[in-house]
């Protein structure tokens, strides 16, 4: 099986260092070495101090790499992306230059002059790169590790998922530094990668695409350069943002409850739990009780089978109930897994969905499967309808739920989600389940079907194009002053002059 390996990088769009004045005063006692220290990952701040720190032992140090430079010294840098840097940076001659890894310069700053090239001190030679023209929009050097039986062929191969959860992470990690701009711009940017029909290959083929910033793209390019983005590891390395994620992981715990918890100096699940001053409600209690398994993903079986359940249920006390299932897995955009399974209830006839929410829950109760329940009533009130604000939650009547899910319960497709050696028959899954009027179904079903972007961007549109307010609730049109009806998902996407968007395509 041969290995394979992308690269796909504008590394002659890089900036390289030009000469930032004099290279300074200190003696040169080493004729025979002219050293580069390659930026990329080491950091301009980094690399100015360990210049400063040759050129003070007598080495000479250029910022711009030229024919003059012998050594050149890059720290945790790909070989490939470098190798194919140096041959694309116009130099006459690339073999005669030593590319070292970081330890060959510590070494040689420990010893006070430059010591002996050793086997482990060198960044080895890659296959012969080929320069394409990507989109016509700028040269990129690509490296191909993939070989064929007497084919060398360019395979440049990014999954859309590996950016898209960096991207999601950054925008985690902007939501607990409450920097909503940052937050919704990497939201965007990883709806339209995950909207795209391919993998990405290369820089060039996201030219022009809406919602990809600078930021964005300078992570793509670390991915792309180095199969890695340092921007997302100096996030997960740090001490808040792990701490935060963890805390949120918990069911009930929200960002800022997350953050006091941080504040008091805690960074731990067991310290939050020996804590005496802290008072868990009942939501978090739950979470906390049941947190090994609700924190596992749910498997598309599992759904399945959290539907069965649910709909025999309904249909046992209201045989003609209507039951969706909601979220990711109705929409099937490319989520095998999730974190919790949502569904939809309602009834033919307007009204008759009054009560049926909390007889399905004592029915639940009664079959011993009910392990948590927070119910809400519903608040809904038309005269304050359509909501503008995005993050309300809607106010529909609904139930926050946690089930026991048995292994007998699953299909033959698919068992229950459990750790190695786990000899427990049945685990817990986090279920929502919400009731609404059959008029406001079809509102209902399209926003909780998501993705979250695609439903901001979606009412975005109705308000910017085409004067209206689309919430879960509603559709209302501010020129007519009246709410329009809808019995599905189409009526709607008529009333705003698009057309049809199936589920599975609602990414952005």
């Amino acid at each position: 099986m041969f290995h394979k390996s992308f690269i796909s990088v504008d590394y002659m769009a890089l900036p390289r260092p030009v000469e930032a004045g004099a290279r300074g005063q200190e003696e040169v006692k080493f004729n025979e070495v002219t050293v580069y220290l390659v930026e990329r990952k080491m950091g301009s701040s980094r690399r100015s101090f360990l210049t400063s720190l040759a050129r003070s032992k007598g080495f000479r140090v250029e910022y711009a790499l030229s024919d003059e430079v012998t050594h050149v010294v890059a720290e945790d840098n790909q070989a490939g992306a470098l190798w194919a840097w140096l041959r694309g940076s116009g130099l006459r001659d690339v073999s005669r230059l030593q590319v070292l890894d970081i330890s060959w310069f510590t070494d040689s700053m420990r010893e006070g002059r430059p010591v002996t090239v050793e086997t482990r001190h060198c960044i080895p030679v890659r296959e012969p790169v080929v320069s394409l023209s990507v989109g016509g929009h700028f040269p990129a050097i690509c490296v191909c590790l993939h070989v064929c039986t007497c084919v060398c062929a360019i395979e440049i191969i990014l999954e859309n998922n590996l950016n898209t959860d960096v991207l999601e992470e950054l925008a985690e990690n902007s939501e607990f530094n409450e920097s909503k701009g940052p937050c919704l711009a990497f939201r965007r940017a990883a709806s339209v990668l995950k909207s795209l029909p391919s993998a990405v290959h290369c820089l060039g083929a996201i030219q022009g695409l809406p919602c990809l910033g600078e930021h964005t793209k300078a992570v793509m390019e670390e991915i792309l350069i180095f199969g890695r983005s340092f921007k997302v590891e100096e996030v997960q390395s740090d001490e808040r943002y792990q701490a935060l994620k963890l805390f949120t992981s918990v069911f009930g715990v929200g960002p800022k409850t997350a953050e006091k918890w941080y504040r008091r100096g805690l960074r731990s699940l067991k310290e939050i739990l020996a804590e005496p001053n802290i008072q868990l409600n009942r939501m978090q209690r739950a979470g906390f009780l049941y947190y090994r398994d609700i924190s596992k993903a749910v498997s598309k079986a599992e759904a399945k089978a959290l539907r069965s359940i649910i709909e025999e249920t309904a249909h046992w006390i209201a045989p003609d109930s209507i039951l969706a299932l909601t979220g990711g897995f109705r929409s099937h955009r490319g989520k095998e897994y999730g974190h919790d399974v949502d569904f939809l209830l309602t009834m033919p006839e307007m009204g008759k969905e009054e009560g049926l929410l909390l007889r399905v829950i004592d029915r639940l109760r009664d079959q011993g499967i009910l392990l948590y329940c927070e119910h809400q009533g519903s608040t809904v009130d038309m005269s304050k309808l359509p909501s503008r604000r995005f993050e309300a939650m809607d106010h529909f009547e609904k139930c926050f739920l946690i089930l026991r899910l048995e292994e007998g319960q699953m299909e033959r497709d698919g068992g229950l989600q459990k750790d190695p050696g786990e000899s427990r028959g049945w685990r817990a899954v986090r279920v929502d389940l919400v009731a609404t009027p059959v008029d406001r179904y079809a509102f209902a079903l399209l926003g909780w079907t998501g993705s979250r972007q695609f439903e901001r961007d979606l009412r975005r549109f109705a308000r910017k194009e085409r004067g209206m307010c689309l919430d879960n609730h509603a559709l209302y049109d501010k020129t007519k002053k009246l709410f329009l009806p809808a019995t599905s998902e189409e009526d709607i996407f008529a009333h705003l002059g698009l057309e049809y968007v199936e589920p599975w395509q609602r990414n952005a």
